[in-house]
């Protein structure tokens, strides 16, 4: 492992991380700049600003910490009764109790956005439909972002792949599980050897079925133990037909369940030729939606998988390589991909991999129903509309919209628990890290 390459890994995915944040934002922003919502601030990252620049009424800049980014808009949260009122908001001096104080202190936060034509062009008065489809947007921006990348990976630069090309044909079969390296004269001779199969053969159908992957030549061999079975072969540009019969030996097999088990099979004894090899350009969208479904059904888990993490940390126990990662974890995986002895394409195939898994898991995170994700917002919009559905439907007065702002003593405890999420697994990715490479 070569410092330098480390490093580069590691650039490479705080570069990355820095730019699907960014692009996250703009789905946000996107939208609401379309539905005249106005917007003061477009920030990547928290804390002290770095740099920023004002184009328009929308300030553009980076802050210290790169943990995250933000749009502010004007009006997140409706006017409160006294502000409606013309009233100045907060009433009477008085002591207020803590939940009390977070509350008022949002609404003076969010007073101020109101200011000039911040009223008329608050988020809180747009349509329930294009308050979700703002929201949306960012989680939606990742998702499409993984896509993008899990496509660049399937479909461009390929997976890899055993092909039709025979690289080795065993002289003889060997009994499983035995140490013999060798053959003897005793041992038979393997069926592919005696057939005249030879390296650098490309199969072109076996018993009649043209096969495509070495994986569907393997699937009827397997199942022919004993039978003689024509396999035409193309070898230097003509095609020969061999015929070879598998004999029953015990092997490992992928199972249906993509295990590895022991069976009993058909065997010739040729093994193929490894080779990246592009993808249906659909494969890669299908491999994220279905990636996103897997996280999807952990991502409730995420609170007990963090204490397993932290229990294993102080126990000094192997850390679950599917486990959650704190930034710090996935820089590290990061930097060992690109120090890896391996060839370069692989190395970026990895680095794409991982930053198109990282989205996926923007995408599934930012739409958890609690505020201040995106999610909580989404349902904040819904109950807002299902309220004043209902007002219509019951002949009633229009509600006054849904006022967020008593919401903020959760949203504080939830932002708590993230914190201490995300410091307990930073301490188990520098103390205890996940071990991908031996």
């Amino acid at each position: 492992m070569t410092v330098l390459a480390f490093i580069v890994g590691v650039l490479v995915l705080v570069v990355g991380l820095a730019v699907s944040i960014a692009l996250h934002e703009v789905g946000h922003l996107a939208p609401a700049k379309a539905f005249r919502v106005r917007v003061s601030q477009y920030m990547i990252g928290f804390g002290p600003r770095i740099f920023s620049r004002r184009i328009g009424e929308t300030e553009y800049g980076f802050r210290l910490l790169p943990l995250g980014g933000f749009i502010s808009m004007a009006g997140m949260y409706p006017p409160s009764k006294a502000a409606a009122a013309g009233e100045p908001e907060g009433g009477p001096v008085r002591r207020r109790r803590l939940f009390e104080a977070m509350i008022q202190d949002a609404r003076v936060v969010n007073e101020e956005t109101l200011q000039g034509d911040g009223a008329e062009r608050a988020f809180y008065r747009l349509p329930v439909y294009k308050r979700v489809i703002i929201m949306l947007g960012g989680p939606v921006m990742n998702l499409v972002l993984a896509v993008i990348l899990f496509g660049i990976v399937f479909s461009g630069i390929g997976l890899q792949t055993a092909t039709t090309t025979v690289a080795a044909v065993n002289e003889c079969v060997l009994p499983a599980g035995t140490s013999q390296t060798a053959c003897a004269p005793e041992d038979p001779a393997s069926p592919a050897a005696a057939a005249g199969i030879r390296p650098g053969d490309v199969l072109v159908s076996v018993d009649g079925t043209a096969v495509d992957t070495f994986a569907e030549a393997s699937a009827i061999i397997q199942k022919s133990p004993g039978a003689t079975l024509p396999v035409v072969v193309d070898r230097d540009g003509r095609r020969e037909t061999l015929q070879v019969t598998p004999v029953l030996a015990t092997r490992q097999i992928a199972g249906e369940d993509g295990t590895s088990k022991t069976a009993e099979v058909g065997f010739v004894g040729m093994t193929a030729t490894v080779a990246r090899v592009p993808q249906p350009i659909w494969d890669g969208p299908q491999a994220a939606i279905e990636q996103t479904g897997r996280v999807m059904g952990i991502i409730w888990q995420l609170p007990a998988r963090v204490y397993q993490t932290a229990v294993d940390t102080f126990t000094g126990a192997g850390r679950d390589p599917n486990g959650p990662l704190s930034v710090v974890g996935a820089g590290r995986i990061a930097g060992e991909v690109a120090a890896t002895e391996a060839p370069v394409l692989d190395r970026i195939s990895g680095m794409l991999t991982l930053l198109g898994s990282l989205n996926i898991a923007l995408f599934v995170f930012n739409l958890v129903p609690l505020l201040p994700l995106d999610g909580g917002h989404i349902v904040v919009a819904l109950w807002d509309g299902l309220k004043r559905a209902w007002a219509r439907l019951t002949g009633r007065r229009a509600p006054r919209p849904v006022d967020a702002t008593k919401l903020v003593p959760v949203t504080y405890v939830v932002v708590i628990g993230l914190i201490l999420m995300g410091g307990t697994l930073i301490l188990a990715d520098i103390v205890n890290p996940v071990q991908l490479f031996g």
